[in-house]
């Protein structure tokens, strides 16, 4: 009797499981560096909000999305003070996850808030406007 080959699950489970590693990797990225940000003593980041955390598979970068109350007036000022404070966020990143590496953080402005935001307030506009 001939031994049996194992099957191979294929290529779609082997993508979802490892979106579904990035996902929570992510999100345990976006929790670490909120607890950084809570603990940094800078004006600047007060009203700073992480709304998510998209890491590339192979964990070599991750795109940090923000938000703040100062809207996108306040981008320059807030992605200079991100910057300043980046590689301790990595050290803490570092400390905190068992990973083999720590990825390099890049900070953007969360467009998919700032789109909803202004979609909302043209409904407000528009629901004004037909009373």
């Amino acid at each position: 009797m001939a031994p049996q080959r194992r099957r191979s699950r294929g290529p779609q489970f082997d993508t979802r499981r490892r979106v579904e590693r990035t996902a929570r990797l992510g999100e345990t990225l976006r929790e670490v560096i909120a607890d950084e940000l809570a603990r940094l003593d800078d004006e600047r980041l007060s009203f700073v909000t992480v709304t998510t955390v998209d890491v590339d598979s192979e964990m070599r970068r991750a795109v940090v999305y923000y938000d703040s109350l100062q809207g996108e007036e306040g981008d320059e000022e807030v992605l200079e003070a991100l910057g300043e404070h980046r590689k301790r966020m990595q050290t803490a990143i570092a400390d905190q996850v068992r990973a083999r590496r720590t990825p390099v953080l890049e900070f953007r402005p969360d467009e998919t808030i700032r789109a909803a935001e202004r979609i909302d307030e043209v409904l407000r506009r528009d629901a004004r406007g037909s009373q």
